[in-house]
């Protein structure tokens, strides 16, 4: 058995981002780091300053302290708790917490189709903020930002990952590639590489951002970002931060649906508070909705997969959101 070395809680979890950024895409990473923060602090609380004592009973204290300190639903807390237990087996490997301890990590079991997320942007909604950014916000980030996400299904990292000579206005696509080394890896890593076209309203929408509003900035790699803020590529939390602002209901609709009052509600007038609208959706809610509105109008699921970057039984399982009543009148059709 190898002899174990200190190791405090808030360098053990550094230490594990750093071993694992150049395997995991920048959003995993912010998520791993987010959701291992809490337990940062449950150490903190509990006054354990050095992991190699740490036993299957902390672990359990701890899943019991996340469940009612965040209240959790069951999908959230499995997640919470597999991250702790890649986590904790990592430590194993670098003599920080006895071998296979990772073991009596717990964690819910899901029922079959439990861990299937049901939030979508509809069809009808995704056009009336589309035509809201279009006559108010043309051109701008967020105006760009949902109009890359909806028109080509893409990840947030892979919208993040464009630089400017990604994109050819003259043939009308984008080229989508993995570059790892300097931090925008794609989730499915050079499997992910692929070509997009573009339809010529999204190319005018580009071509102008690109002339009138992109600031002309570069990366702290030397890179040209597409899509870009004065403080150069933007983390994917700018991007989803953008997307729950033009979601809300106020922002592109005419009144609130959860009748609060919008000149005092700090979601409606703040876009870092806007994740606490109701109605407000992320960047996965536009993905979704965009794979299912386009199996509706009877596109292959090979030629979505392609573009979106995901496998038919991933569609079936995660995107694909129409009911049964409308693939069975689809396949009459096609019959």
């Amino acid at each position: 058995m190898n002899e174990l070395e200190p190791i405090d809680p808030g360098t053990a979890v550094e230490m594990y981002l750093e071993s694992r950024e150049r395997e995991l895409a920048a959003a995993t990473i912010y998520s791993h780091r987010s959701r291992l923060g809490f337990f940062v602090r449950w150490c903190a609380e509990q006054d354990i300053k050095n992991l190699n004592n740490l036993t299957g009973r902390d672990l359990h204290r701890y899943r019991l302290w996340r469940r009612s300190e965040g209240d959790l639903s069951t999908t959230s807390e499995k997640t919470q708790m597999d991250t702790v237990r890649v986590f904790i087996k990592w430590l194993e490997t670098v003599d920080g917490v006895e071998n296979d301890l990772h073991i009596k990590v717990r964690s819910p079991t899901l029922k079959p189709g439990e861990n299937v997320r049901d939030a979508i942007i509809e069809s009808e909604e995704a056009d009336a903020i589309l035509a809201y950014l279009t006559k108010y916000k043309y051109a701008g980030f967020s105006h760009v930002v949902f109009t890359l996400l909806w028109r080509t299904m893409m990840r947030r990292g892979s919208l993040r990952a464009l630089d400017l000579d990604d994109y050819d206005p003259k043939e009308q696509y984008l080229s989508v590639r993995n570059r790892p080394e300097t931090d925008t890896r794609l989730k499915n890593g050079d499997k992910g590489e692929r070509y997009i076209a573009l339809r010529d309203e999204t190319c005018s929408v580009l071509d102008d951002w690109i002339s009138e509003n992109r600031p002309d900035v570069i990366d702290e790699y030397g890179r040209d970002p597409l899509i870009t803020s004065e403080q150069g590529r933007p983390h994917v939390g700018t991007i989803q931060a953008h997307i729950y602002g033009v979601t809300r209901p106020c922002f592109w609709g005419t009144s609130c649906p959860h009748d609060k009052d919008i000149k005092s509600c700090e979601s409606a007038h703040s876009r870092g508070q806007a994740f606490g609208c109701p109605s407000s959706e992320g960047p996965h809610s536009i993905r979704r909705g965009s794979i299912t509105h386009n199996l509706k109008q009877g596109k292959p699921e090979k030629v979505i997969g392609d573009r979106a970057d995901v496998s038919p039984n991933v569609i079936e399982q995660h995107y694909d959101k129409r009911s049964q009543l409308e693939k069975m009148e689809q396949r009459r059709e096609y019959l």
